[in-house]
């Protein structure tokens, strides 16, 4: 990684314009349909889009890769933040603008963090939709002399036994969906990609695994009503395997909902720390 070179990129506005039928796909790589209550995501009469499509929008990240110096194919999602300040139309133009937070690294056996900020801004009128915060886990760039802490705060779960829990299957194909919408990286479609970065086969994208924590929560929570969600933040810890089912476990407290989900057939925890927070 080159340091302090990184935390002065500034990448130019970015550009992000989509019609109904992206908003549908975005649906499809999560999972959605297939039962009624779902047609609001995925059949464009009165479509409504699902409130995590926004971190598709931050579309600068990429950039710090390229002038950072950050080797592409070490990297993983590491966590994930997002505030809804507007539900986002079925189909419009965004401009998404984007700084480096910060880098912490773990050492050179350990890897780095990367945390970028995102705004999702409506091009035309300039109205502020999201605000996210990615953090990458990069495994191959430790050791690079930079900071050593730093980490972002996370969300404490709740000692008691959960108050909700909901299953959600995945398809053997989700991650050859999910990747038309734009993440090409070859470690969730290439299984030689996959096994020389240390895993048995494709993984599915840590996004869309955030997105399926967004569905489960809209189902058990919010009538699936998208407008609801106000924010949504996630730490990734574990892969998910295409075709595994995602369990979401909820602890609400009042508009607060803490979670976690498991792929629950290996006994792993694939999200930790999550936190939901509602609209009222």
């Amino acid at each position: 990684m080159k340091y302090p070179d990184i935390l002065s990129v500034q990448p130019r506005p970015a550009e992000f314009a989509y019609d109904e039928d992206f908003t549908i796909l975005y649906a499809l790589g999560l999972g959605a349909g297939g039962v009624p209550e779902d047609l609001r995501f995925v059949y464009e009469k009165e479509l409504r889009a699902i409130p995590t499509m926004a971190v598709m929008m931050a579309q600068t990240s990429g950039e710090f890769l390229e002038r950072g110096g950050i080797d592409y194919t070490g990297i993983v999602h590491g966590e994930q933040r997002l505030r809804i300040h507007r539900p986002l139309p079925p189909a419009g133009r965004m401009v998404s603008t984007s700084r480096c937070l910060s880098v912490i690294d773990k050492g050179a056996a350990k890897g780095a963090l990367l945390n970028v900020e995102s705004t999702v801004s409506d091009a035309a009128t300039g109205a502020l939709h999201a605000t996210t915060v990615m953090t990458l886990f990069c495994r191959k760039d430790g050791g690079f002399g930079g900071p050593g802490d730093g980490d972002l705060p996370v969300h404490p779960i709740p000692g008691r036994a959960p108050d909700l829990e909901l299953e959600l299957p995945t398809l053997p194909q989700q991650a050859q969906l999910y990747r038309l919408l734009g993440d090409r990286n070859p470690l969730h479609i290439d299984p030689e990609v996959a096994k020389r970065a240390g895993f048995d086969r494709p993984i599915l994208h840590g996004l869309c695994t955030y997105g399926i924590a967004c569905r489960a929560i809209m189902k058990a929570c919010c009538d699936n009503d998208p407008d609801r969600i106000e924010q949504i933040d996630i730490r990734c810890s574990s892969p998910v395997f295409p075709g595994e089912p995602i369990t979401t476990l909820m602890w609400r407290d009042g508009q607060r909902i803490s979670f976690e989900c498991v792929a629950a057939q290996r006994g792993a925890t694939v999200i930790r720390n999550g936190l939901c927070v509602l609209r009222s």
